[in-house]
């Protein structure tokens, strides 16, 4: 009985969520979409979505962000924000950690997700990583926003890894693009997401999610050759950070 109980705790959890990702956008659709009439108003757009519809889904979840800043991004400049990528709460969360207005670039089958999808194909950065046009047509897509002054963010695992993986290994695409348009890249280590609200049906809590945002990397003066480098010193400090949170937790694995 019990069991029972929380099973259907955690359908409620998941269908609250549903609705709180979905009323925001109802109610404010008409100035969304207005806001997505031109490149120019996407800071606009970015403050509503951060404000209207990532915070008052957080919160309503019960789910608090805890921010420890370890550096700090400057107005005005561009950067590439990075993390581990395990739940639905990224998107949100990265929304309200960053003030400086940023575009996700991330796999076009998204677009498939009612509303959100909508919003998403007229304002973000789609990939199709099965195809090779596509992958390079990002760099293109990409110059022209930081041309316009904003950041860009990628999840470099390339996808939500299985439950059992704690830090999948990352993709070049984040990397190369932040040594070819020289802006700083931002690490951050979300690591409550998963716990709070994962891809697993039947889980799930309200709670805090804590998020840790490392010292930058810089890449002035770094050339193409050193993406590989650049890559696996930013995922090992994020692994660093996840191992010293989940010490207790033997059974999770590391790709």
């Amino acid at each position: 009985m019990l069991g029972l109980i929380k099973n259907i705790g955690h359908v409620l959890y998941r269908i609250w969520f549903y609705i709180l990702v979905a009323v925001p956008i109802l109610i404010f659709f008409p100035i969304l979409l207005a806001l997505t009439f031109s490149e120019s108003t996407y800071p606009q757009f970015f403050w509503m979505a951060r404000n209207f519809w990532a915070r008052p889904i957080l919160y309503g979840m019960g789910c608090f962000p805890k921010i420890v800043r370890e550096q700090r991004m400057e107005k005005g400049k561009s950067y590439m924000l990075v993390s581990n990528h395990t739940s639905m709460l990224d998107i949100m969360l990265m929304l309200v950690v960053s003030r400086n207005p940023f575009v996700f670039v991330g796999k076009k089958e998204l677009v498939k997700i009612p509303l959100f999808g909508f919003f998403y194909k007229r304002v973000c950065i789609m990939v199709d990583r099965d195809d090779v046009r596509s992958r390079t047509g990002v760099y293109r897509r990409a110059q022209r926003r930081l041309d316009q002054g904003l950041s860009i963010c990628i999840f470099p695992e390339g996808g939500v890894p299985d439950e059992d993986i704690l830090l999948d290994q990352f993709k070049d695409g984040a990397f190369k693009m932040a040594i070819a348009h020289k802006i700083p890249v931002v690490p951050m280590t979300f690591l409550d997401n998963k716990k709070r609200f994962s891809f697993t049906f039947l889980s799930g809590g309200p709670g805090r999610i804590r998020v840790k945002v490392h010292p930058f990397f810089e890449t002035g003066i770094l050339a193409p050759s050193d993406t590989s480098t650049l890559r696996e010193e930013v995922r090992e400090i994020m692994l660093k950070e996840l191992l010293n949170s989940d010490k207790s937790n033997s059974e999770i694995s590391v790709a």
